[in-house]
C-alpha cells in the first residue's frame, strides 16, 4: 500500500510539472505570433471579430504564470499534488457555503481583482477598435463590458476549471477553503480596476511622462500604476510597460 500510495504521488507530481512546462512553453511558441498592434489584428480579421484563440492562448500563459507561482511558493499547494487527482479534484468542486475562504484580505481585495483585471486586458489586446484610453464613448464601456465577461470566466476556470485551484491544490476539498468572495471580487473588481488603470494612465501617467525624458522613471510610472496591464502586456509576449502607439521614448 505504501508503494503504491507513494507512485500516485509521483504521478500526481509529474502531471503538475508537465502542466507548468506545457501550458508555458506551448504558448510561448505562439507568443512568437502575438505581440501585434491592435491594428494589425484588425487588418489580419478585417476588423470584424475579436481573436478569441489569441486571447484564450494569452490568457492560458496567464494562468501558467499564476499556477507555476503556487507550486513554487505555497507549501499548501505542493502537499495537496499527492493523492488520487480525479478523485480529489469531484470532491473539491463545491458550492460555496460562506463568503469568506480563509485567505487573506490582500489576496481576496487587491490580488485576485488585479490577475482578472489582466485577463480582461487580455481580451482587449485581442479585441480589434477597442478603445485604448478612457473616454464616455459607448464604445469604450461596450467594449470594457466583453472585457468584463472573459474575465468573469477567466475566474470561473481559475475557481473549479480542469485547471484551477480545485484541481491543483485541491482548494474546497475542506468546506472553509472555498467562498462567494472570489467569484464576486474577481470579475466586479477587475472591472473597476481597469476602469482606473485606464483613466489613472490618461490622466497621470501620460501628463508625468510629458514632463520628463527619462526612460526609467517612465518606465517606473507605467509599472506602478498599471500592474494589471503589465500582467496581460507580458501574457502577450510585450514588454511590460508597452502602450499601443507610445513607445517609451516618446515627447
Amino acid at each position: 500500500m505504501r508503494l503504491e500510495a507513494s507512485a500516485v504521488s509521483v504521478r500526481r507530481r509529474a502531471w503538475a510539472a508537465a502542466f507548468a512546462l506545457f501550458v508555458a512553453g506551448a504558448p510561448a511558441g505562439a507568443a512568437a505570433q502575438t505581440p501585434q498592434t491592435i491594428p494589425q489584428a484588425a487588418a489580419q480579421t478585417g476588423g470584424q471579430g475579436t481573436d478569441v484563440v489569441g486571447a484564450f492562448v494569452d490568457s492560458l500563459k496567464l494562468l501558467a504564470a499564476e499556477h507555476s507561482i503556487r507550486i513554487a511558493f505555497q507549501e499548501k499547494t505542493r502537499r495537496e499534488l499527492d493523492g488520487p487527482f480525479w478523485r480529489d479534484y469531484r470532491r473539491s468542486v463545491r458550492m460555496p457555503h460562506q463568503w469568506e475562504d480563509g485567505d487573506a484580505w490582500w489576496v481576496n481585495y487587491i490580488g485576485h481583482p488585479i490577475h482578472g483585471a489582466a485577463a480582461g486586458y487580455i481580451w482587449l489586446d485581442h479585441e480589434p477598435g477597442a478603445p485604448p484610453d478612457i473616454t464616455l464613448d459607448g464604445r469604450y464601456w461596450s467594449s470594457r463590458a466583453r472585457a468584463f465577461a472573459w474575465t468573469a470566466v477567466y475566474s470561473l476556470q481559475f475557481e473549479f476549471g480542469p485547471l484551477s485551484e480545485a484541481s491543483i491544490g485541491n482548494v474546497g476539498l475542506r468546506p472553509e477553503t472555498t467562498g462567494w468572495v472570489d467569484h464576486v471580487v474577481t470579475p466586479v473588481g477587475a472591472l473597476g480596476l481597469i476602469v482606473a488603470e485606464d483613466a489613472l494612465d490618461r490622466f497621470f501617467v501620460r501628463w508625468a511622462e510629458q514632463a520628463t525624458a527619462n526612460r526609467v522613471w517612465r518606465v517606473t510610472l507605467r509599472l506602478l500604476f498599471n500592474p494589471a496591464r503589465t500582467l496581460a502586456n507580458l501574457s502577450g509576449g510585450r514588454a511590460p510597460w508597452h502602450r499601443e502607439g507610445r513607445p517609451i521614448a516618446w515627447r
